[in-house]
């Protein structure tokens, strides 16, 4: 009888206590950003979506060598090279990658591919949605990737000093 009055009085407190947590939060202004109305920042390290990097003259940087592919943890790069001609040059090298896929459903977002790259031909950039509605739309091809991609949804917080933002955690 006396350990049943013991859990009781624990399972209340507890409850009270949890409670007490839900009422102290429950009063404060919710933290909530209107994306994509207002820009979201993100830090400059962030890795998010790929992008292929072109030389200032139009050549594509990827020589096709496939380190990125290689050094992938989940196998999600595909590179199959050919070889460039006078007639239909690609790229500054004797080899151009023909085709460039990644599966963003397999990837990880660890920079290994970008790391390995001896070209920087292969950038992750700040964008974060990522979002389809088919899965075969998640398989980014070269064409997709080598597009100029600069959304105004995604603003570069600075590095250079700690600013607090309102949150829900502690003060």
């Amino acid at each position: 009888m006396i350990n049943q009055l013991k859990d009781v009085v624990t399972g209340s407190a507890e409850i009270a206590k949890a409670m007490g947590v839900t009422l102290k939060y429950f009063f404060k202004k919710p933290v909530t950003h209107q994306y994509p109305d207002e820009p979201v920042e993100v830090y400059p390290r962030f890795r998010g979506r790929h992008v292929l990097k072109r030389y200032d003259n139009g050549l594509e940087r990827c020589i096709g060598c496939a380190l990125c592919a290689a050094a992938c943890p989940t196998d999600c790069i595909y590179v199959q090279a050919s070889e460039n001609t006078d007639d239909q040059r690609y790229s500054p090298g004797e080899r151009y990658a023909s085709i460039y896929d990644i599966n963003m459903l397999r990837c990880i977002f660890c920079g290994y591919c970008a790391e390995a790259c001896p070209t920087e031909a292969i950038v992750l950039e700040h964008d974060f949605a990522l979002a389809e509605y088919n899965r075969w739309d998640a398989i980014y091809t070269k064409e997709r990737l080598l597009q100029p991609h600069d959304p105004s949804y995604i603003v570069l917080r600075s590095d250079e000093e700690f600013k607090l933002a309102e949150t829900w955690g502690k003060k």
